[in-house]
């Protein structure tokens, strides 16, 4: 893999995926993985995938390459997504306006909650006994 290509990162809970796309043959390797080796989950695949749907971006002439760290696994899902969208308003500018209206520029900043003091989880107080 080499020449042109665009970057883009994705974060999503503890994760971080980096995303490179280029024109190619349609290779997408993630983590020197192909995708349906390392994301076997029903339904991750295609979350991966709305980015390029929305565009109208043949997945089969691009090539993506694909690090990602930390997390679980819907973490990285969603920092791929993220990263992919973003590589592709870099390949694109034009294609801001529609990944922007379907959601996929917006960063999911929502992270586990810190334990509290006296409490036993962020929120869960230990059983009240009168006596």
């Amino acid at each position: 893999m080499s020449g042109q290509y665009y970057e883009g990162i994705g974060r999503r809970k503890e994760a971080t995926a980096r995303v490179r796309i280029m024109s190619g043959s349609g290779r997408f390797i993630v983590n020197d993985k192909p995708l349906e080796k390392y994301f076997t989950r029903l339904g991750d695949i295609d979350t991966i995938f709305a980015p390029l749907r929305v565009t109208g971006e043949n997945p089969s002439a691009l090539d993506v390459s694909v690090k990602v760290r930390g997390g679980g696994v819907s973490g990285q899902t969603g920092a791929v997504q993220l990263g992919l969208a973003r590589a592709l308003v870099l390949m694109n500018p034009e294609y801001r306006k529609v990944l922007r209206e379907g959601g996929f520029l917006t960063v999911d900043a929502r992270v586990k909650e810190r334990k509290k003091p006296g409490l036993k989880r962020a929120r869960k107080a230990p059983t009240y006994t009168k006596r």
